[in-house]
C-alpha cells in the first residue's frame, strides 16, 4: 500500500471512528508544533482532560480554600476513596464496592500479596512471581514474602498455569506486559490457580481503561492498578486496590492504619477492621490527586469498554500495516504479538538505537517512548487517538529511522 493509500485508509477509518467525539474532551495541544502532536505515551501518562483544571481549582479555591475541614463531610472528601473506586469498577468489570482508591501502585501490590498469602490455606510457602514484571512488582513480592514466611519463584506468566502448585499461596501476574505490550491470559492463570487452591493477584497497570478485564467474571481474588495511564488521571494520581466481594470479610490488610478502622474517630488503641473494601484504606488520602482522578474518570461516562478495545485493535493493526510502507526493511524488529488475543494497547519495536530516534521523533511532535535496551513503546488510548495521528507517526518514523540509520 502506497503512503498516499495509507492516509486515505486513515480518513475513512476517522470517519467510521464511534470514538471520534470523545478526542474533544482532552487536551491536545501544544504550542511547539501547531499543526498538532501526535501523542502515543498514554500508556505512561494519560492526557489531560478537560474537566480537571476546573475542577482542581474549585478543590482549591472553594472546598480547601473556603470550606476549609469542613469539606471532610461538606464536599464528600471522606467517602472519597471507594466513590472514586465505583467509578472505576466498571471499566475492569467489578461490581460495585470492591475497588477503593488510594496510595501508589507499589503500596497496593504489598497490600495485595500480603493479604492473599493471609488468605491462602495453612501450610503454603510460594509466591509465583511473572518472570517478566515491572522490576517494582518483584522488589515488592520479594519483601511481601519475607515478611509471610514464603519464597518467592519467577515464572514465565505463559507458564504460571502448569507451575502453579500446592505449595502456592499468590500467584502476582501482569495482565499486559509493560515492555511488549503481549497480552497475558489472566482468565487461565486464574482458574489455574484456584484449581490448586492458591489466589490471584492481577496488576492492571496497562490494561484498565485500554481492554475488557473482567475482575468478576474470571474471579480475580485481587487486584492492583495505577490511574494515570489509560484512565488519565494525572501524574502522581493514586492508585487502586480490588478485593473481591467473597474475601473483604477476611482480608487482613498488613497496613492497618485508621483510615480503614471500622470507627476511625475513635481513636482506640486496636485495630478493628471496617467492613467491607475499607479495610483496604490506610491513612488519609491524597485528596487534591484524587479529586483530579475523579473529573478525569468523566470521560467514560457512556464509553462502552468494549468498542474502546475495538477501536485498541484497529489502531495497533493499521499502524503495523502503516510500518511495513513505512519503515526501510529489517530497521526494526516487532516484539509485541499480532494475534488479537495477545496483544494490549501498545506497540514495541526493537531498535538498536532507540533512545536517539525516539529523541528525534518527538522533535517532530511524534511522541512515544523507550525502553533500554533498545526498544520504541507506542502506546494507543482509543479515546484520544486517531487513526490520521496512527498514519502520521508511522510516516515520520520511517523517515527518522531512515535518516539514523
Amino acid at each position: 500500500m502506497s503512503e498516499k493509500e495509507l492516509r486515505a485508509k486513515a480518513a475513512r477509518l476517522d470517519e467510521a471512528d464511534e470514538l471520534a467525539a470523545s478526542r474533544k474532551l482532552f487536551a491536545l495541544e501544544d504550542p511547539e508544533h501547531p499543526e498538532g502532536v501526535v501523542y502515543l505515551d498514554g500508556n505512561s501518562l494519560g492526557a489531560l482532560p478537560h474537566a480537571v483544571p476546573g475542577r482542581l481549582a474549585e478543590v482549591v479555591g472553594r472546598e480547601w480554600g473556603e470550606l476549609r475541614i469542613r469539606s471532610w463531610t461538606e464536599s464528600g472528601w471522606w467517602e472519597a476513596p471507594e466513590r472514586v473506586g465505583d467509578r472505576i469498577a466498571p471499566l475492569v468489570g467489578a461490581a460495585p464496592g470492591q475497588i477503593v482508591v488510594g496510595d501508589s501502585t507499589s503500596v497496593n501490590v504489598f497490600k495485595a500479596v500480603v493479604g492473599a498469602v493471609r488468605l491462602a490455606p495453612e501450610g503454603r510457602d510460594e509466591v509465583l512471581v511473572d518472570a517478566v514484571t515491572f522490576p517494582t512488582d518483584g522488589y515488592i513480592a520479594e519483601s511481601a514474602a519475607r515478611m509471610t514466611g514464603c519464597a518467592v519463584r519467577a515464572v514465565r506468566p505463559d507458564e504460571m498455569a502448569a507451575e502453579v502448585g500446592p505449595r502456592t499461596a499468590a500467584v502476582l501476574v501482569n495482565h499486559v506486559d509493560y515492555r511488549t505490550g503481549e497480552l497475558h491470559d489472566l482468565p487461565g492463570v486464574t482458574a489455574a490457580a484456584h484449581a490448586a487452591g492458591a489466589l490471584v493477584v492481577a496488576d492492571l497497570c496497562h490494561s484498565a481503561g485500554a481492554l475488557p478485564v473482567g475482575l468478576d467474571e474470571h474471579r480475580v481474588d485481587l487486584a492492583v492498578g495505577c490511574t494515570y495511564k489509560y484512565l488519565n488521571g494525572g501524574p502522581g494520581s493514586p492508585a487502586y486496590l480490588y478485593i473481591a466481594r467473597r474475601h473483604q470479610e477476611r482480608f487482613d490488610s498488613p497496613l492497618p492504619g485508621w483510615h480503614g478502622h471500622r470507627e476511625p474517630f475513635a481513636m482506640t488503641p486496636e485495630f478493628v477492621p471496617a467492613e467491607g473494601v475499607l479495610r483496604g484504606r490506610v491513612g488519609t488520602p491524597d485528596l487534591l490527586s484524587m479529586l483530579a482522578l475523579e473529573a478525569a474518570l468523566t470521560v467514560w461516562d457512556g464509553v462502552d469498554i468494549a468498542a474502546v478495545r475495538a477501536k485498541s485493535l484497529a489502531l495497533t493493526d493499521f499502524f503495523l500495516q502503516a510500518l511495513d510502507t513505512c519503515l526501510p526493511p529489517g530497521r526494526v524488529r516487532l516484539i509485541t504479538p499480532t494475534e488479537h488475543e495477545r496483544r494490549g494497547s501498545q506497540i514495541a519495536l526493537e531498535c538498536p538505537d532507540a533512545e536517539q530516534v525516539m529523541e528525534r521523533l518527538i522533535a517532530r511532535g511524534i511522541v512515544g517512548d523507550f525502553r533500554r535496551p533498545g526498544v520504541l513503546r507506542f502506546g494507543f488510548t482509543p479515546l484520544y487517538t486517531s487513526f490520521t495521528d496512527v498514519e502520521r507517526a508511522a510516516r515520520v518514523l520511517g523517515e527518522v529511522a531512515e535518516a539514523t540509520g
